[in-house]
């Protein structure tokens, strides 16, 4: 998708207005920022923020006027694979993360120490 610069100056102020623990989210890098706007949207009371979103995902255009105005179930917000943006050392990676709700658990590797496992 190709952000106007209205876009651009929406998501960002939307970024400013968002909770702490939601701006890792609200990159202009992120795939799924849409998405992610989405979800803040309906568990937010902030009403300037609910604006923010609104007219966003009114100069997006296609179906997200109409994906903000019904509330989503989190199963069905959450049914496609969820991306992040890692940088390091200069180069930017692209992770897939599991979704909060699964079941897999990942197993702590050993640790090392010279060939050796180390409790």
């Amino acid at each position: 998708m190709n952000y106007s610069k209205a876009m651009i100056d929406l998501i960002s102020e939307a970024r400013r207005r968002a909770p702490s623990d939601d701006k890792p989210s609200i990159k202009l890098a992120n795939p799924d920022v849409l998405t992610e706007l989405h979800k803040i949207y309906h568990h937010s009371n902030d009403t300037v923020l609910r604006v923010i979103i609104k007219e966003t995902f009114l100069l997006a255009g296609g179906n997200w006027l109409e994906k903000l105005a019904e509330p989503k179930e989190e199963e069905e917000v959450n049914h496609g694979p969820r991306f992040i943006t890692k940088v390091y050392r200069g180069q930017t990676q692209l992770i897939e993360v599991a979704p909060e709700g699964s079941n897999t658990v990942k197993e702590k590797s050993a640790r090392m120490y010279r060939g050796h496992a180390v409790a």
